[in-house]
């Protein structure tokens, strides 16, 4: 078992026992057993500890979550269908996140801490990183940048907080609210 592999269990046993304990009572024992390392193991691959190890796992959630977004959006041809296909895959892989679901309901305080307060300047790092370079194929840098900012904001929201008269998990109710984000943030440039 190479290092690599070690370390995946170890995040994997880290995720199971956080939905089995929550956070605030897992320990270093319960990950360990868990994954089939012994502590010292778990520490030279995670020498902080508990900290570090639950950084690596928001770290890799986040990393999978923006690979499923960019690969969903890949084709797109044009900056509505982007922003539209980004909102939607993102509110519903947010959605069917069972382990997201389970921390809400067993630790909604620092679940929702890693979704705004805390998490949020992270998340909208990683979406600025992944998608604003596929947003500037249509829109200058800084405006792009923005335009990821604010989707960002409005996802998160919208997720934590559903509407009953938006639904950004529903490609057409999610375009028509779009197109009016999208012509505020992002307006066509008038041909001279």
């Amino acid at each position: 078992m190479g290092p690599n592999d070690a370390e995946a269990r170890i995040l994997d046993a880290a995720k199971q026992c956080c939905e089995r304990w929550g956070v605030q009572k897992v320990t270093i024992d319960d990950i360990a057993r868990t994954s089939g390392v012994s502590r010292a193991t778990l520490y030279r691959l995670f020498p902080g500890g508990k900290d570090v190890l639950f950084e690596a796992l928001r770290v890799r959630e986040l990393d999978e979550f923006f690979a499923a977004l960019t690969d969903a959006v890949a084709d797109a041809d044009n900056l509505e269908d982007l922003v539209v296909g980004s909102v939607v895959t993102a509110t519903n892989e947010l959605r069917a996140d069972e382990h997201l679901a389970l921390m809400l309901a067993s630790e909604p305080g620092e679940t929702l801490g890693q979704l705004t307060v805390e998490g949020l300047p992270r998340i909208i790092r990683m979406a600025n990183i992944t998608l604003t370079p596929m947003v500037a194929h249509y829109l200058p840098d800084e405006a792009a940048r923005r335009l990821i900012d604010v989707l960002a904001r409005l996802t998160i929201s919208y997720f934590l907080a559903p509407s009953t008269d938006l639904d950004l998990g529903d490609e057409a109710s999610a375009r028509a609210f779009l197109r009016q984000v999208i012509d505020v943030l992002a307006p066509a440039t008038p041909t001279i």
